[in-house]
């Protein structure tokens, strides 16, 4: 009874179906009578926008399992698309400026600066690890680069109860959170101060005391999750939600599709984050679908949605905010899509200019940057100048190099590690692989890493 007595009670509940006519068919029936009340609560939810107050005989409307809907006697197909795109909510123009009559979450100089700060420091930390890799220092790295406005701006907005659900281009996040410089270069390197022991490949963050669940790559892992961990929240009425992030090559997986309507039907407080970059490592978002983008995919499940400009910091901060609020006060979740674009390559291991004009990034990398135009505000705000520009960049360049120089001298986890965390009791199928790594090792020591204690 809990889950439906927000929207109506069941005194409301019971009347309304009296002056249907069709409580007595169920009146004498207890489980039949749950069963039926459910089902037709639902349907009045699902059909809410349709519903009115005529007669059971009115020919104008029936009544459907869905929802009371109007009939009509021309036969009229669903356009497939709208005549006017989605409009995209900005408060910054492309130089920093604030648009005229822009309705925005105001942002304090202290607040302002931190995010700045932040964002700073993401893309110096991008650009040395990037660089360590192309070094042969690490074995893989993946940047957030022209996308730093939607990791910051949209963590600086939630609180540290509502839990994160990553992909994989949402290092900032947990950066804001306070995950240091140091624990982003022991996870990259696989030493034994590495969260994951250094089972997970680089890039694969993750840290529980800061709400950030541990990045998966294999795409929509976390959708579906997401939508089950919010409604956890839900049921134990916590003021916090859940915020998963995801790319817009991403919805082209089945499980995006489950993931909303899950949490649609269930109403669960979670944001659904797009960022829609352009660009699925190779696949341009004109081979992935012909909607008029993500955020119209919210309006067939239910789910209220805005579009964002991904690059404008105050926009972004501003959406999320509300969308915050909308999910825990109204518990329901809400659909954010991003718009950027992803100037960095895929990941190390991708060369996108294969496919990618160079003049298109490099516009991009320069006139639309997301970090220029908030600095250009900030400075305008007269919170910010060259000099403090100067000294934050040259301690955060300090900081990271600092961080690998430590994260390569620490040693690895030891081989039991690979083997637990797993089972309170070590099965012997893996007592058995064991076994066998450590006679392999024995026989062929020096194909072994030194590195690496056995």
């Amino acid at each position: 009874m809990e889950m439906f007595s927000k929207s109506r009670s069941l005194n409301h509940f019971q009347q309304y179906w009296r002056t249907r006519k069709c409580w007595h068919q169920c009146y004498n029936k207890k489980a039949a009578v749950i069963s039926i009340q459910q089902r037709c609560f639902e349907s009045i939810k699902a059909g809410e926008l349709q519903l009115d107050n005529n007669d059971e005989d009115d020919q104008q409307t029936l009544n459907f399992p869905g929802g009371r809907v109007p009939i009509t006697t021309r036969m009229k197909f669903i356009s497939g698309s709208f005549e006017k795109r989605l409009p995209c909510y900005r408060v910054l123009d492309a130089d920093g400026h604030l648009i005229p009559g822009s309705i925005f979450e105001q942002v304090k100089k202290g607040l302002a600066l931190n995010m700045y700060s932040t964002m700073v420091s993401l893309q110096i930390m991008d650009t040395i690890f990037y660089e360590a890799q192309r070094q042969g220092r690490l074995s893989f790295y993946l940047t957030s680069t022209g996308e730093e406005a939607i990791n910051i701006a949209s963590a600086a907005a939630l609180t540290p109860d509502d839990i994160v659900l990553p992909q994989y281009r949402e290092p900032g996040v947990l950066l804001w959170r306070g995950f240091t410089l140091q624990e982003f270069a022991d996870q990259l390197f696989g030493n034994k101060d590495d969260y994951g022991k250094g089972r997970q490949m680089p890039i694969h963050y993750g840290c529980n005391k800061l709400n950030y669940f541990t990045v998966s790559s294999p795409l929509t892992t976390q959708l579906p999750q997401a939508a089950g961990v919010a409604y956890s929240l839900k049921m134990d009425k916590k003021e916090a939600c859940v915020v998963v992030y995801f790319g817009d090559g991403s919805t082209s997986e089945g499980d995006f599709h489950a993931g909303l309507n899950f949490a649609a039907v269930m109403e669960s407080p979670v944001i659904f984050l797009c960022r829609n970059n352009g660009w699925a490592i190779s696949t341009p978002v004109t081979e992935q679908f012909r909607s008029d983008g993500i955020a119209i995919k919210g309006q067939a499940y239910g789910i209220r949605s805005i579009r964002v400009d991904g690059n404008d910091t105050l926009a972004v901060y501003s959406a999320i905010r509300a969308a915050r609020q909308m999910a825990i006060k109204e518990q329901r979740p809400i659909l954010v899509e991003a718009m950027t674009y992803r100037v960095s390559h895929h990941s190390t291991s991708d060369d996108s200019t294969k496919y990618r004009c160079v003049k298109e990034i490099e516009q991009w990398r320069t006139e639309k940057n997301p970090v220029t135009r908030f600095r250009k505000w900030i400075q305008r705000n007269d919170w910010w100048d060259d000099q403090n520009e100067t000294e934050l960049r040259g301690n955060i360049r300090k900081q990271v190099v600092e961080a690998i120089q430590a994260a390569e001298k620490v040693e690895k986890p030891p081989l039991t590690d690979l083997f637990g965390d797993v089972y309170d009791k070590i099965p012997s199928n893996l007592q058995e692989q064991e076994r066998f790594i450590r006679d392999t090792i024995k026989r062929y020591p020096k194909e072994y890493p030194f590195d690496v204690p056995v």
